[in-house]
């Protein structure tokens, strides 16, 4: 796959450390499509579709073949340190079980379902296929765990992807346990896991 086929989107330029090239899209050599969102999933969704529905107008950069998503996140189930992909994708915070739906259902939505599947997506050289639950919040307990891994953004991404049918995969560096540590842990570890995204996912793109 041609690397200007792909459109990576971080949430923060601090998580990349400037590793990842600035992409011009009228150059006749780019190298990669880099978008930022900021925290949350509501920046997320916002920028990112933006992003695909100048595509959509048929406006440059054209429609990416795949969306790859990089950021930090936590786990009670993962050790740190380790690069993970995800493929499954649900709203963490989404609860409505008081009015009889089920955790991470959005009321009323009954076309999309609660939990965003993209197994079927052909690029994965990690192949452990977690599923990351996303919400607004920041997880230091078990109140907010849901999913293999825990992080901000990658439920919204899922979801614009599936709006517009482009495939979507992320991948997550471990930084800290979702526990009473995980603030110390994910400053500490924040900056690690980008040499290993290039590495294990950007290199094996090129090859």
């Amino acid at each position: 796959m041609n690397s200007k086929d792909i459109l990576i989107v971080c949430a923060l330029e601090i998580e990349t450390q400037e590793e990842l090239n600035d992409f011009e899209p009228f150059s006749d050599d780019p190298v990669w499509e880099v978008l930022y969102t900021g925290v949350g999933k509501v920046n997320a969704t916002g920028q990112l579709t933006e992003r695909l529905h100048r595509s959509h107008l048929h406006y440059l950069p054209e429609m990416p073949k795949l969306v790859i998503n990089y950021g930090t996140a936590g786990s009670r189930k993962i050790k740190k340190g380790q690069l993970v992909d995800c493929t499954k994708f649900i709203q963490r915070d989404m609860d409505v079980t008081g009015l009889g739906f089920m955790r991470g259902q959005t009321p009323f939505e009954d076309n999309i379902p609660i939990i965003l599947d993209y197994d079927h997506v052909e690029f994965n050289p990690i192949g452990r296929r977690a599923t990351c639950g996303s919400g607004d919040n920041f997880v230091e307990d078990r109140t907010n765990y849901y999913g293999e891994v825990v992080d901000m953004e990658a439920y919204a991404l899922a979801k614009v992807c599936y709006h517009y049918n482009v495939p979507f995969i992320s991948f997550k560096y471990i930084t800290d346990g979702a526990d009473e540590q995980a603030h110390e842990d994910w400053e500490k570890n924040l900056a690690d896991g980008i040499i290993e995204f290039k590495e294990r996912v950007l290199d094996e793109l090129e090859s």
